[in-house]
């Protein structure tokens, strides 16, 4: 495809006309100031289509079939993965019981694995220019489990549900904050609204670019207008719209999904099922079923394997992410409510070496703000202080000098590896420091509650986004209970600024502020891989670990 001009028309999903903050992020892309995916992410997450954000850096758009033998339909689909109770999407706070039920339940946005945000439920949307107006054209033709039509009122129930953030565990709070009545604490009024029945209008007051990609968010599948009034559980009533149907999910064994008896409406679909095995916190446990033929496909396969599974002959996926792991530190809790305390622990922490130790040096070091050069709103500031020499005397001074300071990690390989490394560093600067192992199942239920520990974090397409998600106060998933008034002011200001560029100068306040807090040692950014028989077809390794069943097929053996 030839280069196409920033003057000529750009595709978008409604046929409308492309957003104005589109040609320049064009133009900082192929000036080499926004990098692709960050560009990618941008654009088709203000209405281009993926074939169009691409003609605009010049490239052909990816051909979505693979090359090869047709696809073949039957077979059961079996993967290596630990097993948590489905219940409620909002609530999810953990990839695994996602990709369960995406199988059945499905979002409105899809993020791809090439960082594009693709229409699944909806057919596509409008942004206005202030980014204050969402119009949502909802796909038709879709139809739920028991026979209901998809259509507005789903929609405006699922937002409804999501903007309840008195709802204990329910994350999207935070991604839809803008729509959240601060007195309420639920959908403000007017903020959504039906057009029509396939129709549904987002007022905000004020801007935010977060809202789409949020929408691809794991938490976000969408559950039927009664999910509710059903007793709001997945597992106990399983409608929804997707390819597959529940059969059973047993936490902590085994789960279970068949292909539906009705049609879908994204066509022909392969498996006759998909299993998932719960193989617990061991990788090598993952290398034996391999080697046994009792899995077809892993969830995830730590930097350490790659290479004993590369052996066994398996396809090897990998990409380059924004998946983290960040030592964060509770500023609730005692000592850790002492700004003077995190930064002398965050001092003494070399993340490089962290990152050689704890994973293999496979990634990129992290800058202790939790936002990263894979962001279109990263900013550069300084790098983080590193100064083991001077962590034993302000520790000291600060009357902490005998305090012990435990840091827990889940008992699994890179995450407990990581923490090693980091306690390792500590007791060479002189801080009495130990490290405790909690049982995988232990940590994921209490991953929120601990002083000092280390947790994993999945990617994001905007940087701002995770800072809204794990760092504004209040918010369901700020884990360490950082609140700082500023902060959450320049957060506003960053969530309303449409063009990524421009997004830099308050995220560079931002990123400043909490690298600053001390509230976390995070050490690096990771590539993720994963493995699977090589008779595993149409299959991708996702950057944010999401699992895609509906195109995958099994060739003969």
């Amino acid at each position: 495809m030839a280069r196409r001009s920033e003057e000529a028309p750009c595709e978008t999903l409604t046929g409308a006309r492309p957003h104005p903050a589109i040609a320049p992020m064009a133009r900082a892309a192929r000036a080499g100031r926004l990098e692709r995916r960050e560009f990618l992410a941008g654009a088709t997450a203000l209405g281009a289509t993926a074939g169009a954000a691409l003609g605009l850096l010049g490239e052909a758009r990816a051909a979505l079939a693979q090359a090869g033998a047709p696809p073949k339909r039957g077979g059961t689909l079996r993967v290596g993965m630990t097993v948590h109770r489905v219940d409620d999407p909002r609530r999810f706070d953990w990839p695994e019981p996602a990709n369960i039920a995406r199988q059945f339940v499905e979002p409105l946005v899809r993020q791809g694995a090439d960082f594009t945000l693709r229409p699944w439920l909806l057919e596509g949307w409008e942004v206005s220019d202030d980014a204050r107006a969402y119009t949502l054209s909802l796909r038709r033709g879709v139809t739920w489990s028991n026979g209901d039509p998809f259509e507005a009122v789903d929609v405006l129930r699922a937002i409804e549900r999501w903007c309840d953030a008195a709802a204990p565990g329910n994350s999207m709070a935070a991604r839809f904050a803008v729509l959240v009545d601060p007195a309420t604490r639920r959908l403000r009024d007017g903020a959504a609204s039906a057009v029509d029945s396939h129709t549904v209008r987002l007022d905000l007051p004020r801007p935010d670019v977060t809202l789409i990609p949020g929408m691809a968010d794991y938490p976000a599948l969408l559950t039927h207008r009664d999910f509710e009034a059903s007793g709001a559980d997945l597992t106990a009533n399983p409608v929804g719209t997707g390819p597959f149907r529940l059969d059973f999910v047993e936490p902590g064994a085994a789960a279970r999904v068949v292909r539906s008896e009705r049609p879908w409406w994204g066509g022909e679909v392969w498996l006759d099922a998909v299993e998932w095995f719960d193989l617990g916190a061991d990788p090598a446990n993952q290398r034996d079923a391999f080697a046994r033929d009792a899995i077809d496909v892993n969830a995830e396969t730590p930097a350490g394997f790659v290479e004993p599974l590369d052996a066994l002959g398996l396809a090897r996926g990998s990409v380059v992410t924004a998946n983290t792991v960040c030592a964060r530190m509770k500023t609730t809790a005692p000592p850790y409510g002492d700004a003077t305390v995190r930064r002398a622990l965050q001092g003494a922490v070399d993340n490089a070496v962290a990152l050689a130790l704890g994973y293999g040096g496979a990634g990129l070091v992290a800058e202790n703000h939790h936002v990263g050069p894979m962001h279109p709103d990263y900013a550069r500031i300084d790098a983080p202080r590193f100064d083991p020499a001077a962590t034993g005397p302000i520790l000291a001074e600060a009357g902490h000098a005998g305090t012990v300071f435990e840091l827990v990690v889940a008992d699994d390989d890179w995450r407990r590896n990581t923490a090693d490394a980091i306690v390792a560093q500590l007791l060479d600067a002189g801080v009495n420091a130990v490290r405790r192992l909690a049982p995988v199942a232990e940590f994921e239920r209490a991953w929120k509650d601990y002083p000092f520990s280390v947790t994993n974090w999945n990617a994001r397409p905007l940087g701002v986004q995770i800072l809204a998600l794990g760092y504004r106060t209040g918010a369901a998933w700020n884990e360490t209970d950082f609140s700082d008034p500023e902060f959450d002011a320049t957060l506003d200001a960053a969530l309303a600024t449409v063009d990524p560029v421009a997004r830099r100068a308050p995220m560079a306040r931002l990123q400043t502020i909490l690298r600053d807090s001390g509230v976390l040692i995070q050490p690096y950014w990771r590539t993720i891989f994963s493995h699977a028989n090589p008779r595993v077809r149409g299959r991708e390794t996702h950057p944010s670990f999401e699992q895609h069943f509906e195109g995958v097929w099994l060739a003969d053996p």
